[in-house]
């Protein structure tokens, strides 16, 4: 493709740029470093009938979400799976030789580089994202069917009509994928949104499948001569913290419109819009607005990393922080919702806590244990009818009573499980309905595996 030669032909000037902000990056490290850090003290996650993020209308499709911490347990966990094979890198080495370069030098000394060549630097990059990404971005109005009277009525602004959303082309086929919270409302009807595309070319299209639990949707445009340029897929699993993230959509009924930052942190759980948590989810302080929900998180090479879905937010407006799904789920689930409408998750039936360095002190656990703490077992669920294991006592951390005394799940078949985000993603990413698996729990002090036939997950826990 051109615009890939477009992008490597700027690489010369992305080293220079790369090489002058390495020694202001030095400076940030430490707290980088901190940000990928676990949590110390013990967290229980957000319990599945907690407050859901309360919704933008009309243009505003973007999931807000209160920024009041918890400390509840989880949701009735149908889980899944990461593990940190073929992940990259960190993209920079405080050791490497541009760590320590002279400012206004390239690493090798050789020649000056001046201000307006490092912005030049990374206003080439961010052009060459947007050159190479645009094409695949759509701009999607979905009719609102509770207004179907108002509409034809002069007068009537269109923010009462149309509620809006952004999605990205998936493949050449005329698939479009976007949030489920921007289609909802179409979910199983026949009625069509409006999809327009950069060059301004509009089509119909309707919502083929649609998954709440990972907030995504799936269009497929009407018959047509249409000239898709499907998004190029990255690897989420690859994203580190404080890397470019740039997004394109249409916040505010703006279309096409880009944002960037970096990306803030991973590995974050949040809401979907059903009562179960989505894993791995990326933070990014790229602007997220009202309408830009299903819009493409994309990295310095035009890739898709992420679905922006929610922010976190005590206004309701954007306050730097961003919520994008990973677009490994997005890898898993959309094919099905293509296909069949739906994805079907593996169900555990547990409701988990992570145990942190405090937390295994205070169970008195051996040094550096660690893993998912079962708080509460659902009755014939998989995990009950394994004999799973649930709390039945507690332990008192600072004044606070924590449940104690269930099976700590330590991992599943070979792969270790740190706490409560590696049970969800590993089931989520590697498991369906009906699977056997092998799981390690920690039970009285002593290591126990125990089999476990995955049902599907329900509606609600």
């Amino acid at each position: 493709m051109c615009r890939w030669a477009v992008l490597t032909s700027r690489g010369a000037a992305m080293s220079l740029m790369l090489a002058a902000l390495a020694v202001g990056l030095m400076a940030c490290s430490d707290s980088a470093t901190q940000a990928t850090k676990g949590e110390s003290e013990p967290v229980l996650m957000q319990d599945a009938t907690a407050d859901k993020p309360d919704s933008f209308r009309g243009n505003s499709q973007t999931r807000s979400q209160s920024a009041q911490p918890t400390a509840a347990v989880v949701p009735v966990v149908s889980v899944a799976a990461s593990t940190s094979e073929g992940r990259a890198q960190s993209h920079f080495n405080p050791a490497s030789p541009a760590a320590t370069a002279t400012p206004g030098k390239t690493p090798s000394g050789d020649a000056d580089i001046t201000p307006e060549q490092i912005v030049a630097a990374f206003e080439e990059v961010l052009y060459g994202i947007y050159e190479k990404a645009l094409p695949s971005v759509v701009y999607i109005r979905v009719p609102n069917p509770a207004a179907e009277a108002f509409r034809g009525m002069p007068g009537v602004p269109d923010s009462l009509l149309w509620s809006a959303g952004s999605g990205f082309v998936w493949d050449s086929e005329g698939h479009i994928v976007t949030n489920h919270h921007v289609v909802e409302d179409l979910v199983g009807s026949s009625r069509q949104v409006t999809v327009e595309f950069p060059d301004s070319t509009q089509a119909k299209g309707t919502v083929v499948g649609s998954d709440p639990h990972s907030d995504l949707a799936v269009i497929m445009l009407e018959d047509g001569d249409w000239d898709l340029t499907p998004a190029t897929l990255g690897d989420s699993d690859a994203v580190r913290v404080g890397q470019l993230a740039v997004a394109l959509r249409a916040p505010f009924g703006q279309e096409f419109t880009m944002t960037s930052g970096i990306v803030s942190a991973v590995g974050r759980n949040i809401s979907g819009q059903a009562q179960f948590s989505i894993p791995e989810v990326i933070q990014t302080d790229s602007a997220i607005n009202p309408g830009n929900s299903g819009g493409p998180l994309l990295d310095r090479l035009g890739r898709v990393i992420g679905i922006n879905t929610q922010i976190i937010s005590r206004t309701g407006n954007f306050s730097g922080v961003g919520m994008a799904v990973p677009v490994n789920i997005a890898k898993r689930v959309v094919p099905p919702l293509m296909d069949d409408g739906k994805f079907d998750y593996p169900w555990l039936g547990v409701r988990v806590a992570t145990v942190g360095t405090a937390y295994a002190e205070a169970l008195e656990l051996p040094e550096q244990a660690g893993g998912a703490l079962v708080i509460d077992i659902i009755e014939g669920s998989p995990a009950d009818k394994a004999k799973l294991r649930a709390s039945e006592s507690t332990v008192d951390i600072d004044g606070v009573e924590f449940p104690a005394g269930g099976d700590i799940i330590t991992a599943i078949g070979p792969h270790q499980v740190a706490g409560y985000s590696e049970l969800i993603a590993h089931l989520t990413y590697n498991n369906s309905p009906g699977d056997t698996v092998t799981f390690s729990v920690l039970r009285d002090g002593e290591q126990k595996e125990i089999e476990v036939t995955l049902g599907e997950r329900p509606e609600s826990p």
